[in-house]
């Protein structure tokens, strides 16, 4: 059985920076795209960003181009979300999600992810 726990959530001002992991465990994920997403209070959840799995291609929504930069260390089975330039509006609770398929791209909806984090609060003050 695949887990996956993300660490590094917490309460940052604005303009502050934050790295979030997501460890892997229950089976090998370096053939699997991996992805970012988040949910804020009475909003949908969304894609942030995503990796295939050799890191050659990666994409990120719109409004987090330039200030977030995701990553992942297949020794590790372990994907990051460095998160810069924090805005208010970034709060929201954070999930990594895997998929259960091998596949050399990014998925971008969430029914393509099998697998998925509890989530991790990041909550950004003005």
């Amino acid at each position: 059985q695949v887990q996956l726990v993300e660490s590094g959530g917490g309460l940052v001002q604005a303009g502050g920076v934050l790295r979030l992991s997501c460890a892997a465990s229950g089976r090998s994920l370096t053939s699997n795209p991996m992805a970012w997403f988040r949910q804020a209070p009475e909003k949908e959840r969304e894609l942030v960003a995503g990796i295939s799995w050799s890191s050659g291609s990666i994409y990120y929504t719109n409004s987090v181009t330039g200030q977030f930069s995701i990553s992942r260390d297949n020794a590790k089975n372990t994907m990051y979300l460095q998160m810069n330039s924090l805005k208010p509006e970034d709060t929201a609770v954070y999930y990594c999600a895997a998929s259960g398929t091998y596949y050399n791209g990014v998925y971008y909806g969430e029914k393509s992810y099998d697998y998925w984090g509890q989530g991790t609060q990041v909550t950004v003050s003005s």
